[in-house]
Order: structure tokens, then C-alpha cells, then sequence
């Protein structure tokens, strides 16, 4: 599992190098937010984890870039500025999972394996869902190469829990997905996260669809299912 470590304490650094390391991540370090980015977009990383106090490109500016770019990869932000603002700014911007220092380190390596595992197993189910690299609904189309959603040519504006909960649905196409595997897909081993939080989700990525000519319907007692408007 290969992580980018985003952290520009020398001693934070080390100490989360060798202790991840031991826990089986392939941990590559960066203590510079420019570097990081360039690092990012050279690799693939199946998690990141990101300060917020950086040199060279503060952490929130490295994620704003980094989401522009098409770089899905979860990020699991650790920071000492555990301010409410910082944390809705984060994840706003698109990080998947936040972490205020001092944490404990079982819960982290929980954490980030939980964002692992989310997009590994979301790629399985759009692997079995779709052997040519794409799938189509409407006016939608979900390129596999890129992890763009596109309506017509345009790339959809979405935030990635927004992305996660489309892809999922979309390779369920016509059949309906209970709230509690989305939950799951979308908000990974986040215990402190309401239920009801997967509803608003819901009711935002509903708004962007309108267009699309898809139908995000709720079935009460089953879940949500997507399907081409008539």
C-alpha cells in the first residue's frame, strides 16, 4: 500500500515513516507542498496523508490543486489546526478524512486503510461492472483511465465523496443500493459521522444530475437507484 507522507516536521516525519512502515505501508515522505504535488501527479499513491502547514504551498492549496488535476487518490488530512474552519475547509476541498494532533497511531493506520480499502473496492465493482474502461448512462460517462465523470464532453464538478457515491451507483445502474453500503463507500471508518450525513450527499449530487438525463430516486427501505430519465 504506498502513501504520501505530506509532513514537514523532520521528527513527525520520521516517527510516522518507521511506524507506518512497520505496519506494512510503503511510506514515501515529502516536506514541501510544491514537492508534493509534483510527487502526486509523477505517482500513484493508494492514500495520502497531508499536513496543513507546509512550506513551499500550504496543505489546503496542495488538495485544491491536486483535485483540479483529476488526482482522486483518498487524503486523510492530520494537522494541528483542528479549528472547526479548517476541518470544513478541508473537506470541502475534497479531502475524504480529517485527524487532529496528537492521534493515536492504531487509529490512524485504521483510518487510512479504510481509505485504501474503500477505492479498491470500488474499483473492483467498476472492473466487473464494465470490462471496456467506460460506462455510460444518459448523457453521463464514467472514463475508468482517468476517474473523470463527464456529462456529454464536460467534466462534472464533483467533490469525491460526491464521485464515490455516483460511481457506485452507476455500476448498479437499475438496481437499487441500500444506504448502508453507500454510507460505507463514502464515509470509510468515520464513526463520528451521523447517518443521516449520506442523505446530504445525496441531496447535492441530486442537484447536478438534473441535467445529466438520470433519475437519483429513493426507495424507501432499500436505498437509492439511477437510472436513464424516460
Amino acid at each position: 500500500m504506498k502513501l504520501l507522507l505530506v509532513e514537514d516536521d523532520a521528527v513527525m516525519s520520521a516517527t510516522l515513516e518507521r511506524s507506518l512502515s512497520r505496519r506494512g505501508f510503503q511510506v514515501h515522505p515529502c516536506g514541501d507542498g510544491l514537492l508534493a504535488l509534483e510527487k502526486w501527479r509523477a505517482m500513484r499513491f493508494d492514500v495520502v496523508l497531508l499536513d496543513l502547514t507546509l512550506p513551499g504551498l500550504d496543505g489546503l492549496e496542495v488538495l485544491a490543486q491536486a483535485r483540479k488535476s483529476n488526482l482522486n487518490t483518498p487524503v486523510l488530512i492530520a494537522t494541528a489546526r483542528g479549528t472547526v474552519g479548517d476541518r470544513i475547509m478541508g473537506l470541502n476541498l475534497g479531502a475524504d478524512d480529517y485527524l487532529a494532533k496528537p492521534f493515536d497511531l492504531d487509529e490512524l493506520e485504521a483510518r487510512l486503510r479504510a481509505l485504501a480499502r474503500r477505492r479498491l473496492n470500488l474499483a473492483g465493482d467498476l472492473n466487473d461492472a464494465n470490462e471496456i474502461g467506460s460506462i455510460q448512462l444518459g448523457t453521463l460517462r464514467y472514463e475508468k483511465s482517468s476517474g473523470a465523470v463527464y456529462n456529454v464532453n464536460e467534466p462534472m464538478d464533483l467533490t469525491p465523496r460526491e464521485r464515490a457515491l455516483l460511481q457506485n451507483l452507476l455500476v448498479k445502474s437499475g438496481h437499487a443500493v441500500s444506504k448502508e453500503q453507500l454510507f460505507k463507500t463514502v464515509f470509510p471508518g468515520q464513526a463520528d459521522v451521523q447517518y443521516e450525513a449520506i442523505e446530504v450527499v445525496v441531496y447535492r449530487l441530486r442537484k447536478k444530475l438534473h441535467v445529466c438525463g438520470v433519475t437519483l430516486t429513493t426507495l424507501r427501505g432499500l436505498g437509492y437507484l439511477i437510472k436513464a430519465s424516460p
